[in-house]
């Protein structure tokens, strides 16, 4: 076995379609009840089974992924942004460029908190962003030259305007948003299940998860968490 694991999921080419997918979870007894497969998948994808499972646009994801995982993985990490940056002056960019690479591979999923003031009027957001999301989507040159300042979105897992008091909560690829519940706001990690509390009075981020409050005069607050996905042999 590979001792340097993939960061895709192989075993989601067992289905060829997300039809498929979903016969996985239709029981004998839907079909008796229901009477047509076609009915069966869509109480399946509408949740009425659970909602522990992909939704189709999650699944052509990954399913592309691992078709093209090889070559996908190669040109991430011949993508680099922070490579040979001298971000030493930047204590927050720092830590990005520390994390890139294993965000980039999928050996490491990454929560940044970010709270700043957004004009001169002293107007702040805060929210969660899901790093590995953003590194997909964005140019991190930009950033990482400090030609332009990572701040939360409303399209990140949660964004929160502290003048027009608007709050929104998103999933990413990575990270279910799990928001109103006893335990505060958590973050599922959809690959391994595990969940990444965020509340800075608790003991322990969970399992695999480690907490980073970086000191750093670029924002008013940042918090780094980080999460180790463990592959199942």
């Amino acid at each position: 076995m590979n001792s340097d694991p993939e960061f895709y999921d192989k075993s989601i080419l067992e289905w060829q379609t997300y039809e498929d997918y979903l016969d996985k979870y239709v029981q004998p007894e839907d079909l008796f009840y229901l009477e047509d497969p076609d009915n069966a998948r869509q109480i399946v994808e509408l949740g009425y089974k659970g909602k522990d499972f992909m939704n189709r646009e999650e699944f052509e994801v990954a399913r592309k992924a691992a078709l093209e995982g090889p070559l996908k993985r190669k040109k991430s990490l011949d993508a680099v942004c922070s490579s040979g940056k001298d971000l030493s002056q930047s204590p927050f960019l720092y830590a990005l460029a520390q994390r890139e690479e294993l965000v980039r591979n999928g050996k490491l999923s990454t929560i940044i908190f970010i709270r700043d003031v957004i004009d001169r009027k002293g107007h702040e957001v805060s929210g969660y962003i899901d790093y590995g999301h953003r590194l997909k989507t964005e140019d991190f040159e930009e950033y990482f030259n400090s030609t332009k300042k990572l701040l939360p979105k409303p399209s990140d897992l949660s964004y929160y305007n502290w003048k027009t008091q608007t709050l929104s909560y998103n999933n990413s690829s990575t990270f279910q948003v799990i928001a109103d519940n006893e335990m505060g706001l958590l973050f599922k990690h959809k690959r391994d299940r595990k969940t990444i509390n965020v509340d800075p009075k608790g003991v322990s981020p969970g399992d695999n998860s480690h907490r980073v409050v970086l000191r750093t005069d670029e924002y008013t607050q940042v918090v780094i968490y980080d999460h180790v996905t463990r592959r199942k042999n």
